[in-house]
């Protein structure tokens, strides 16, 4: 098949076989590339749809994108099971297999280094939301808490409104200080951890107030131990929502993938260095 070269990962060889009809983006399946002591996991795509110009326009389609996200992800994830990849960008290409060995010799130091970092460990995602409460919300035996009454007076408003200001302040120190303490006990059991920004409710869709969004860099060996150690903290406090997810390759300690090249036969990328 002719085509472009997408790649997703950079690995040390190994010998276990991926999963039977794994496809790739365009529905390719991958294939490994070795140079020397690593291995490019590449496929297939069109020219059509991933060279420069279209690359630019395609990038625009949600629905292109999305499905291509999700077949770069299906690859990174059949890796995982077998291997430590390092995840490249979403939509590297290149023009052949000479210019991924190119890129690969070029990297070769940077990628052995980060590859023996992240030998034998995963990504674990630990995001923590709380809710403020509200009048009316159920109460301890599932009936509905009573309303406030009606305030008589000016005066009388502006007490309520500072009771509830003053206990959603409250609340939201307990969440500060729930996330901080979860956030030191995680990391005391990870070989590395990540901040990433709170993420925003109106993108993402989740209920509450984003308060720790982290990502931990976990050996396989102790995953089982890590995740036994969130599961525990789940109900410290309540009003609070502890939420995992893993285990993913390394996209926060991967670093950056290789350059982008001025021209496609040297490389072209789009996206980030973040799990799709």
């Amino acid at each position: 098949m002719t085509g472009l070269r997408y790649v997703y990962a950079v690995c040390r060889p190994f010998d276990a076989a991926l999963q039977a009809q794994l496809t790739g983006v365009a529905g390719d399946p991958p294939r490994l590339l070795p140079h020397g002591d690593l291995v490019a996991v590449v496929s297939h795509v069109p020219e059509s749809d991933f060279g420069e110009e279209a690359l630019r326009s395609r990038l625009e389609d949600l629905d292109w994108l999305t499905a291509t996200a999700r077949a770069h992800q299906q690859v990174i994830d059949a890796l995982t099971a077998v291997t430590t990849p390092l995840p490249l960008r979403l939509a590297t290409v290149f023009r052949d297999d000479s210019g991924v060995r190119v890129m690969l010799q070029e990297r070769e130091d940077a990628f052995r280094r980060t590859l023996g970092r992240l030998e034998g460990r995963v990504e674990w995602g630990v995001k923590v939301y709380a809710e403020a409460e509200k009048t009316g919300q159920a109460g301890a035996e599932g009936t509905a808490a009573p309303a406030a009454p009606k305030p008589a007076s000016g005066r009388d408003y502006l007490l309520q409104r500072r009771r509830q200001s003053r206990a959603n302040e409250d609340m939201w120190s307990r969440a500060e200080e729930f996330a901080t303490k979860l956030h030191a006990t995680l990391s005391d059991r990870a070989d590395d951890a990540r901040l990433h920004a709170p993420q925003n409710p109106r993108l993402s869709g989740a209920a509450g107030r984003n308060v720790l969004n982290a990502a931990y860099l976990v050996g396989r060996d102790a995953s089982e131990e890590f995740v036994e150690t969130v599961d525990r903290t789940k109900d410290d406090v309540p009003g609070m929502r502890v939420e995992l997810t893993g285990p993913w390759a390394a996209y926060s300690f991967a670093g950056e993938g290789p350059e982008a090249g001025e021209a496609e036969g040297t490389g072209q990328t789009a996206g980030e260095g973040e799990r799709p």
